[in-house]
């Protein structure tokens, strides 16, 4: 497998309706692939607008299966078409009464490899998503994929360092950080968490945030999207903060393997010694 991946990720502003959003990321997605990408992430609930703004039954309507809900169907088959591993965050239905946020991971060949359901739900004004959504219960999978070793972590899962540490303690190379964020609620929390979860873990972080105001409510999503590289450094440009784009950036995974051996995080754990960690 090659050193350096080529990966891509787009935050969009929401279209008003789900087949226009999804229409309009395959369209990211096959730019991305004609630039030689081989992997995307898509931001949280990419195909439905951020509804957790209110607290309304009419929004379980977003829901659907995963893998065989129509929106996942339909990225298998862009990710066989494109060649690209897909990351999908959707609403994800289990059962009648067990939501998830949910992300799928579609590996190159449109093959489903599997989900990871967000850990950590938020409940203050504007971001009220324990109204929807139960607590993930499938662990912190890290996906074996044509583009390397990929984990998932959802927004608000970004406060919490023991996930991003589990991530890579499973192997993963790059993590994708889908997220719906807004402008002056944590923004100087943005440029600051994920490139300090990179470092500490030794990995690559893909942080992807929304732009744009949507109908349910004041939240301003401010973009500012990037990549961010095991030293802490951004990989080119941070994204707009105020236009939908599509970032495509070559990624040298070698770094991992050398920042792992000039900084030796792993090696100078100690897990014999946060047993405190867990307690209630």
């Amino acid at each position: 497998m090659a050193q350096v991946v080529r990966a891509a990720l787009v935050q969009a502003t929401w279209t008003g309706d789900t087949e226009s959003m999804i229409a309009k990321h395959e369209a990211h997605a096959r730019e991305a692939a004609r630039r030689g990408a081989g992997i995307i992430g898509f931001q949280e609930v990419f195909n439905a607008p951020y509804f957790c703004q209110v607290q309304d039954p009419e929004h379980y309507r977003w829901a659907e299966a995963v893998p065989d809900g129509p929106t996942v169907r339909r990225m298998s088959e862009l990710a066989r078409e494109t060649g690209m591993v897909v990351v999908v965050p959707v609403f994800e239905i289990e059962a009648p009464g067990h939501y998830y946020n949910t992300a799928a991971v579609i590996d190159a060949d449109g093959s489903y490899l599997g989900k990871y359901r967000k850990h950590h739900i938020p409940q203050v004004k504007g971001f009220w998503e324990k109204f929807y959504f139960r607590p993930g219960n499938a662990g912190w999978p890290v996906f074996d994929t044509a583009a390397g070793k990929v984990g998932v972590y959802i927004c608000y899962d970004r406060h919490f360092p023991e996930g991003w540490r589990q991530l890579g303690l499973e192997g993963a190379q790059l993590v994708y950080n889908p997220s719906a964020t807004s402008r002056g609620l944590s923004a100087h929390l943005w440029q600051l968490e994920q490139p300090a979860a990179a470092v500490a873990n030794e990995y690559f972080v893909a942080a992807i945030n929304r732009v744009g105001r949507e109908e349910y409510g004041d939240n301003d999503f401010y973009g500012t999207s990037y990549f961010v590289d095991p030293r802490g450094r951004f990989v080119g440009d941070v994204a707009s903060d105020k236009d939908e784009e599509l970032l495509v950036r070559d990624l040298d995974f070698g770094l991992i393997d050398t920042v792992r051996q000039q900084w030796a995080f792993y090696r100078d754990r100690r897990p014999d010694a946060y047993q405190g960690l867990v307690r209630p």
